[in-house]
């Protein structure tokens, strides 16, 4: 019987497996829906470099897919979004559209607790996935 090479079967598997879930909408039109977020929200990068200038009542979303939940450096978050981070809750592209939809009911919902609150009124009603494209985009 002849040997079959083992990239055969590994390449399909590795096609097979399921990747993490990523933003699908569209980054430019993301910068200008971020417009929604910014009397909250700035963009800065480490270094200081302002990429979108905006409030400071949120946090800096730099950097914020891949990140633990209520743990960015000099912010003081809800008690319940400190829970959720401190459970294991990373910010993928998946949780982060979740959350913007209904934040207060996105933190009830992971923490199994009814009486979870975000500190986050506002709603994102559309958009999500392209504001979510561009906070990928300009953190690389």
């Amino acid at each position: 019987m002849p040997r079959l090479p083992i990239g055969s079967f590994v390449l399909p598997m590795l096609l097979a497996l399921p990747l993490p879930a990523a933003a699908q909408g569209d980054a430019a039109r993301g910068e200008r829906e971020f417009n929604k977020c910014r009397s909250c929200h700035m963009i800065e990068a480490p270094d200081g470099t302002e990429i979108f200038r905006g409030g400071r009542t949120g946090p800096n979303l730099y950097g914020i897919i891949g990140q633990p939940a209520g743990a960015a450096e000099g912010f003081r978050y809800s008690p319940s979004m400190v829970a959720a981070g401190e459970a294991g809750l990373v910010w993928d592209a998946e949780n982060l559209r979740d959350y913007l939809a209904d934040p207060t009911a996105f933190l009830r919902a992971h923490l199994g607790d009814p009486r979870a609150r975000s500190n986050m009124a506002f709603r994102l009603t559309s958009g999500a996935d392209d504001v979510i494209a561009y906070l990928e985009s300009v953190a690389q």
